[in-house]
């Protein structure tokens, strides 16, 4: 029930229809006993700096969960960025303070690695291949580092990015080995599509599905559609696939007590 004393969390996206996380978010502030509701709201990117503004004069704000394609662009408007969020320069969700300043906090690659575990895949001592250089795909990154894998390939559209991303996790992770690469699937244990493809019908798929080995586990960073082109065409080679749902399922605690 929705009162006056209600805190309000909104899910800034672009587009919003493809969005899965206000009914898990919903669910667990019910289990903890939280007066918090989330509603997603749709803000093109060029509006999104005067959204933020607008929504640090609400003095029931919460904070923000934010989502494609604003993760990148959201960090630049914190007052500050903590954990993850400052090591990889793009946040998930995002406090507002008493003061009304902000924090931002990024729990994408927690969530991804705890999905994984979760659903048996301990990516420790793995071969990755990970398509993408954005916020999700950063975050995620970080996180499988610290999981321990033993490789971690990065592709990317724009091949510069790709480069940025791997020499601020190599300043992190010395030992780790990391590097650029094509989006070759084949060779790697896991292989995770980091970015939006797959969200809209027509999309190119983010790897050459014909070189996956059968076996190989195949996750998304998309929950909407619940099975992406890749996940089914993976699904058809043999492999194992993991849904993006997997991820927000395992981080959205982590999101509330972020929040409350």
């Amino acid at each position: 029930m929705i009162t006056g004393h209600t805190r309000f969390v909104p899910l800034l996206a672009h587009p919003c229809r493809h969005v899965r996380t206000p009914p898990l978010f919903n669910a667990e502030c019910e289990r903890q006993g939280q007066d918090i509701v989330m509603v997603p709201l749709d803000v093109a990117p060029e509006r999104l700096h005067a959204a933020v503004d607008s929504l640090r004069a609400i003095e029931n704000l919460a904070g923000m969960v934010i989502t494609i394609p604003h993760k990148g662009a959201i960090a630049g408007l914190c007052d500050r960025l903590v954990g993850a969020a400052a090591l990889v320069g793009a946040c998930n969700v995002v406090r507002r303070e008493k003061d009304g300043s902000l924090t931002g906090g990024m729990f994408d690659g927690e969530g991804f690695v705890a999905g994984l575990l979760h659903r048996g895949h301990d990516p420790a001592g793995t071969r990755v291949l990970l398509v993408g250089a954005g916020g999700a795909a950063s975050g995620v990154a970080h996180a499988l580092l610290r999981a321990g894998v033993a490789g971690l390939t990065i592709a990317n559209r724009s091949p510069e990015k790709a480069e940025i991303l791997v020499r601020q996790l190599r300043g992190l992770f010395e030992n780790a080995r990391i590097e650029t690469g094509p989006p070759d699937p084949r060779g790697f244990d896991i292989v995770i599509n980091g970015t939006a493809l797959g969200m809209h019908a027509g999309d190119a798929l983010p790897v050459d599905v014909d070189r996956l080995d059968a076996g190989t586990v195949v996750g998304e960073v998309v929950m909407q559609p619940d099975v992406t082109p890749l996940l089914a065409a993976a699904e058809a080679r043999g492999c194992v696939v993991h849904k993006g749902i997997h991820m927000i399922e395992q981080q959205v605690r982590l999101l509330v007590d972020f929040l409350k």
